[in-house]
């Protein structure tokens, strides 16, 4: 970087004895930040990757250009038609130490195996330390490579335990018997996942800094491919419309840039706003949080959770989402009242409301938020005239939850569309509102904070449909914590790289980085005559190369030999 150029490297570097000079040199150059804020992250992603190294004993005596010199020289593949024609393969290159005149006639593709997603994720899996998941005795080298690959394959195309076992076959080259794959699940137990979410925790609290401080919350149901309940697995409000179905509440802590905080699991009919309090009580007593902000929507909004929020237990600063039609019909005149808000911006008001002593409402307004409102209540109506046109049976509407605020008996029996309700319920289009007892913050500062949930709903999406949580096909609580913990595991992995990707490179989407990845694959091929079997990488992409890069890994880029037949050359 120039003197006065805005751009910053953030470097670790070591310091070497040469006689009685000292010098500096790089050991991993971490990325390149525009203003303080990069600098402070890039920083603290730097301290993490320095603590991991010296804790593993791994920090190296060569900076990265030294080590690349010092690897095993490549293979060269001289075809054969070539030396035919009098072109000798020792002039092709001097500095090779290998030489192989092939027929490509004599060579067949035995397979073709993905190297990308087992050599990046594979370093993040050790990195971040879940090689620890597993307690003393349990921990075995084979249990913990195989809790990697199911991890890893998850990320790469999450299936079925036994889809995953042939995908392994197929696409990676790894051989993993089906039994071994149970039996290290049965040793992901309680005290496996309480480490897991504890490793979780201090990796994500590295790379800000010691401090978290805001934390977003949320709740959802995953549910299970069958029709029989029990003790774990319970009927109840499904978020997946899977109503017949049993399920379990799946809740989830994550920072504002989606990095996981912990997770826990529930019954499947425990009201998703029973999940907050005892999730923080396991936190703070686990990792010892004090001052924190907790982000949760509407679901964890009830005077019971905030009571004790606010409690000499808890004492915790939150931010909830409002139910602002069940408020007090003199609040909720205030809240309808325009003249209450103040212009933030065009088609943007806010305004902040006498609560309750120590609590603050503050209700938003979005002009886009009112048109999208509007068009989709405008399309239910329209749906539910059709359906009302169809049916004999208008009354079973009634009992319908969604359809009954919109309907209205007239005379005996026939059932038409309250305008009166339609235009009550438009009356609230566009406005929004949030409970908080934090006294310091601007409310635009407060609504910016719950803004980030959706980080929380995203991250249910990649959990959901990109890491396809559901539906499980186990069915003992054991299997199911175990299947939970996999796929957690593979979540925050997936994150973490989109964080180290986004502040050492450049913003990548998850399933962006799983393309790239899974494209750098090796073809195995077979020299039928001369008994060699050799590694033919794929030529990989400039977003490839980088993402190496950032690991300090190298990808292989020329041929290799993988096995010689003894005797045969």
């Amino acid at each position: 970087m120039t003197p006065n150029s805005p751009r910053k490297s953030v470097q670790i570097v070591q310091s070497v004895r040469k006689g009685n000079k000292v010098s500096q040199k790089i050991v991993r150059h971490v990325g390149i930040a525009t203003d303080d804020s990069e600098i402070e992250q890039l920083k603290n992603l730097a301290e993490s990757i320095k603590a991991k190294l010296e804790k593993d004993n791994q920090l190296p005596l060569f900076p990265p250009e030294e080590l690349s010199r010092l690897k095993k020289k490549p293979l060269v593949i001289v075809p054969q038609t070539k030396a035919e024609n009098g072109e000798n393969a020792e002039n092709v290159s001097e500095s090779y130490n290998y030489h192989y005149h092939v027929n490509l006639k004599d060579i067949i593709e035995e397979a073709r195996v993905t190297s990308g997603i087992h050599d990046i994720y594979g370093c993040l899996f050790d990195e971040m330390g879940y090689d620890k998941v597993f307690s003393g005795r349990s921990r075995q080298p084979g249990l913990v490579k195989i809790f990697k690959d199911i991890v890893i394959a998850r990320i790469a195309n999450p299936q079925s335990k036994l889809a995953t076992v042939e995908m392994l076959e197929e696409d990676f080259g790894i051989s993993l018997p089906l039994h071994k794959v149970y039996r290290m699940m049965d040793k992901l137990d309680d005290k496996s996942i309480k480490r897991l979410n504890k490793i979780t925790f201090q990796n994500t609290q590295s790379l800000f800094g010691i401090k978290i401080d805001v934390v977003f919350f949320d709740a959802t149901t995953i549910y299970f491919e069958s029709f029989s309940d029990d003790e774990f697995r319970r009927l109840g409000y499904s978020k997946d419309m899977k109503f017949n179905q049993p399920q379990v509440l799946f809740a989830l802590l994550v920072t504002k840039e989606g990095l996981p905080v912990g997770y826990k699991m529930f019954k499947g009919d425990t009201y998703e706003g029973h999940t907050l309090l005892p999730m923080l009580r396991e936190i703070k007593k686990e990792f010892r949080i004090d001052r924190v902000v907790f982000v949760a929507d509407g679901g964890m909004f009830n005077h019971e959770n905030l009571e004790k929020l606010e409690s000499k237990d808890y004492y915790y600063q939150y931010i909830v989402g409002a139910r602002l039609r069940n408020m007090s019909q003199r609040l909720k005149e205030k809240i309808l009242n325009k003249d209450s808000y103040e212009s933030y911006s065009e088609g943007y008001e806010i305004a902040e409301f006498e609560y309750e002593e120590g609590r603050r409402l503050i209700v938003s307004y979005k002009e886009e938020r009112a048109q999208k409102d509007r068009k989709d209540r405008e399309r239910a109506l329209w749906k539910l005239k059709k359906k009302l046109e169809k049916t004999r049976n208008q009354k079973s509407y009634l009992s319908n939850y969604g359809y009954k605020k919109y309907l209205k008996i007239e005379g005996k029996s026939e059932i038409v569309l309250d305008k009166s309700k339609i235009s009550e319920d438009s009356k609230w289009d566009g406005l929004h509102g949030v409970i908080t007892n934090i006294k310091e913050c601007k409310p635009s500062e407060i609504l910016v904070y719950y803004s980030n949930l959706w980080t929380v709903e995203e991250s249910f999406r990649i959990t959901k449909h990109d890491l396809k949580v559901r539906p499980v096909f186990h069915w003992t609580p054991s299997r199911i914590r175990a299947h939970i913990a996999i796929v957690f595991t593979a979540y925050s992995l997936v994150r973490y790289m989109e964080y180290r990707v986004k502040l050492q490179y450049k913003k990548l989407s998850p399933e962006r980085i799983r393309q790239i990845l899974v494209k750098i694959q090796t073809s195995i091929l077979y020299d039928t005559k001369k008994k060699i079997r050799y590694g033919l990488p794929s030529k990989i992409t400039q977003d490839a190369k980088k993402i190496y890069s950032i690991f300090n890994a190298e990808p292989l880029l020329t041929p290799y030999i993988i096995n010689v037949v003894p005797g045969k050359k």
